[in-house]
């Protein structure tokens, strides 16, 4: 038994929570209460242990597994996918056979990364593509849909390029979200320009880029911005002085071309807002040198 029936159930009720709340659904509010399947709510996940098999199911095959926010992610990301070790004990307790049927009936799960306690980023469809005994852990890797929108269908990907290219889009959004899940509430949850308070509008611009020798997921080389603004900072519309004032690109101010205009132009040499925390607030050494290159192209 691979329960299709509950699993396709499971994904479209995630699929109308990752709409409502974005890329972090929190517990509380959305999680909690579980999803409905011939006439019963059953839960996505267990917040008590990794593994999650629900009783509604027929089938031996956990639904779910979770990674907590108090886990470094990256420390088990490996080329094509995410370790994901069995539970302490014997490799044939309950929880442990939920997982390894998962990988010998190759069905799809979800993968819950906690971003933030309370807030978890849904990875699915995922598989368990890899299954060690010996070092008593399995590959997890994403899949995914095939088909239309009404008719999908989660699948594995079987190609190791593929399955390398999806592993890392997938890593660099798990990374973002929780990037952001540090860096919009050391801000008040508000644009450090514009001082926006609407979350959903609000993005954690890195300072220095990831990919980038000094471009660390931490919140000093972050900064809350909303979309507008963190779209002209990334391509050096607007820069941030190291000492945390704004500066609007010369063609930009010279420019007269209607209010939305306006909405970067009025925050020429205006300060930003900062984080309560000094250790939180952007790093100066990483602000000069991301300045250094918006003035060069200014």
């Amino acid at each position: 038994m691979r329960d299709d029936d509950l699993r396709a159930s499971c994904f479209a009720s995630l699929d109308v929570l990752c709409a409502r709340f974005g890329d972090e659904v929190p517990y509380a509010a959305g999680l909690a209460a579980g999803f409905a399947f011939r006439g019963r709510r059953v839960p996505f996940l267990s917040t008590q242990k990794g593994i999650f098999r629900a009783a509604a199911q027929s089938g031996p095959a956990a639904l779910s597994i979770q990674t907590s926010s108090r886990s470094p992610y990256e420390d088990a990301e490996v080329d094509g996918g995410y370790l994901y070790a069995y539970r302490a004990g014997s490799a044939d307790q309950a929880d442990n056979r939920a997982l390894r049927a998962a990988f010998s009936l190759r069905v799809p799960i979800i993968h819950f990364v906690a971003t933030r306690p309370g807030y978890y980023k849904p990875v699915y469809p995922s598989f368990v593509v890899a299954d060690d005994p010996a070092a008593r852990r399995v590959l997890v890797s994403p899949g995914k849909w095939i088909g239309p929108l009404d008719e999908r269908e989660p699948v594995g990907i079987d190609d190791p390029i593929e399955r390398r290219y999806v592993s890392r889009e997938t890593r660099v959004r798990v990374h973002q979200a929780r990037f952001r899940a540090r860096v919009i509430p050391a801000y008040g949850e508000r644009c450090a320009i514009c001082r926006l308070k609407e979350a959903r509008l609000l993005d954690a611009a890195h300072i220095v880029g990831d990919l980038e020798e000094r471009g660390e997921a931490v919140i000093s080389n972050g900064l809350s911005l909303c979309s507008i603004h963190h779209r002209a900072f990334d391509h050096d519309l607007i820069g941030i002085t190291p000492g945390y004032e704004v500066r609007v690109a010369r063609r930009l101010l010279d420019d007269e071309d209607g209010p939305m205009l306006e909405l970067l132009k009025e925050f020429h040499r205006q300060p930003i807002v900062l984080p309560a925390r000094r250790a939180w607030r952007p790093d100066r050494e990483r602000l000069e040198e991301r300045f250094a290159r918006f003035a060069a192209g200014d």
